[in-house]
């Protein structure tokens, strides 16, 4: 049975670099799927989908990460790594203020990961663009809350220090290794 392992952090903390690294050297890797969410709504005529109906936005997150999930049952492989989990559609709207239905927790604690590794703001590499529209000390307070809401459903969060890609990729994998 293959190990599901999420990278998540607030905007800009160079998750989606992990990632890409990962799946570079041969890891199974499921991507972001909140950009592809966004273009779409733009396709519409909504510029910021999030900021406009945040509900039905999370919805559509929850949906996709779920069937990400499910899906990536089917993977022959011993490592899966997730750019984001189920949680982080909660810890957002934690962000926000908002209410959501139980559901959203309901499947934060159906679908467990094996590992999750925070990644913390980092000012040095943080940028904007037309999809990352939060500042940095936006992404402090969006880091707060993943943190939070994993804990809550009782994960072990395990955060990976500011480094070199070499450095953060291995920091991670010697993580999994130990405690396999």
């Amino acid at each position: 049975m293959s190990k599901k392992i999420v990278i998540t952090g607030a905007p800009g903390t160079g998750k989606s670099t992990i990632i890409l690294e990962l799946e570079k050297r041969g890891y199974a890797c499921l991507h972001e799927i909140s950009r592809e969410v966004t273009l779409e709504a733009r396709k519409k005529g909504t510029e910021q989908l999030f900021l406009t109906e945040p509900l039905l936005f999370s919805d559509l997150l929850l949906k996709g990460r779920a069937k990400q999930f499910i899906e990536s049952s089917e993977l022959e492989c011993d490592l899966i790594f997730f750019d984001r989990g189920i949680p982080d559609v909660q810890s957002y709207l934690n962000y926000i203020g908002m209410d959501y239905p139980d559901d959203y927790e309901k499947k934060g604690k159906k679908y467990r990961y094996d590992f999750v590794f925070l990644m913390p703001p980092w000012e040095d590499i943080y940028t904007n663009d037309t999809e990352r529209y939060e500042t940095f000390e936006q992404s402090l307070a969006i880091h707060n809350h993943l943190d939070k809401t994993y804990k809550k459903l009782g994960y072990r969060v395990v955060e990976v220090p500011p480094g070199t890609i070499d450095k953060r990729i291995s920091y991670i994998l010697n993580i999994i290794e130990t405690f396999q």
